[in-house]
């Protein structure tokens, strides 16, 4: 039988720290491929830091974390190659000016170009583009995004969708590279309690098909792994005590509640977020130009294909 796309994610003692103190601490969790895990908290508590740590875009300060095999904090770039992020606000939001189709074709260019073998590079183009859009529909019927349903199809822009149609887009990118972790923050962010529980029951079906996945709420759904950023009153770390496994959690993984307790401890104003975020930036930036320097001539090839040479 072969073994599940989506990857386990482990941790035990994990913490990262900032200038302004713990963002979270002590966390512990054990959850099996296909998982459904919610972080749960208020904003400010360390929740969006703790996703950005997970999917290897923050470096811990302590203990250590497993993504499909891969630990933390050493093997953070190969974390980053199969996990990927949904809408993260301040981290990769979508581009106001392009149309749904000009967004979906440049993150189906740059998952070809940073992903994908190089040797797709040198495939004929209409192959290319065959390819490439197999692929956005195939991402776009998992995040239960409908084209024909947008005011102007799939020349409507950015800017015009609304809440819940951008959250579908968004999610829809990130699948283009098929990863075996999809993370999303602020999922219930400017949404109504029917759009949020269409958004669940989106993240649910993607679950369900193998991949796991791992987003930020306020309040968690029953049947997910749920960890919880809350602190206490005293300022230290919170702990959650109603952790619950989710339907695809292993026998083992149910017998301990699907996790174990999670802490975090509020650093402040996100715990500067924005810095530990810009020295994630320079970490992928360097990636990109060490790879850029290996395929020139695909690249070169792919970039002109999209009208951006």
């Amino acid at each position: 039988m072969d073994s599940p796309h989506g990857a386990a994610v482990k941790a035990e003692g994990f913490g990262l720290k900032g200038p302004r103190g713990w963002a979270f601490r002590g966390l512990g969790i054990d959850a099996a491929p296909g998982s459904l895990i919610a972080v749960e908290g208020p904003s400010g508590s360390g929740r969006t830091c703790l996703l950005l740590a997970l999917t290897g875009r923050m470096k811990p300060t302590e203990g250590h974390a497993e993504i499909g095999r891969h630990r933390l904090p050493k093997k953070m770039a190969a974390v980053r190659r199969i996990a990927a992020l949904g809408p993260v606000p301040g981290v990769n939001d979508l581009d106001q000016s392009l149309t749904v189709a000009e967004q979906l074709r440049e993150g189906a260019l740059l998952q070809r170009h940073y992903d994908a073998p190089i040797r797709s590079l040198l495939r004929p183009r209409a192959e290319r583009r065959a390819a490439a859009s197999t692929r956005i529909e195939a991402a776009l019927d998992a995040a239960g995004l409908d084209l024909a349903t947008l005011p102007k199809g799939e020349r409507t822009t950015v800017r015009d969708l609304e809440r819940l149609e951008a959250v579908r887009l968004s999610v829809a990118i990130a699948l283009l590279g098929s990863p075996r972790l999809l993370a999303l923050d602020d999922l219930d962010m400017k949404l109504s309690d029917t759009e949020r529980t269409e958004v669940w029951a989106m993240l649910r079906s993607i679950a369900a098909r193998g991949t796991t996945v791992l987003a930020v709420c306020s309040e968690a759904p029953a049947d997910a792994v749920v960890l919880r950023t809350a602190p206490r009153e005293d300022g230290g770390a919170g702990t959650d005590r109603r952790a619950e496994p989710t339907a695809q959690a292993e026998p083992a993984a149910e017998q301990d509640s699907g996790a174990r307790q999670g802490s975090a401890a509020d650093a402040g104003s996100g715990t500067d977020k924005a810095d530990k975020v810009e020295k994630a930036d320079k970490v992928e930036k360097s990636e990109t130009a060490a790879h850029d320097n290996d395929d020139t001539k695909g690249t070169d090839d792919a970039l002109a294909e999209a009208g951006r040479a």
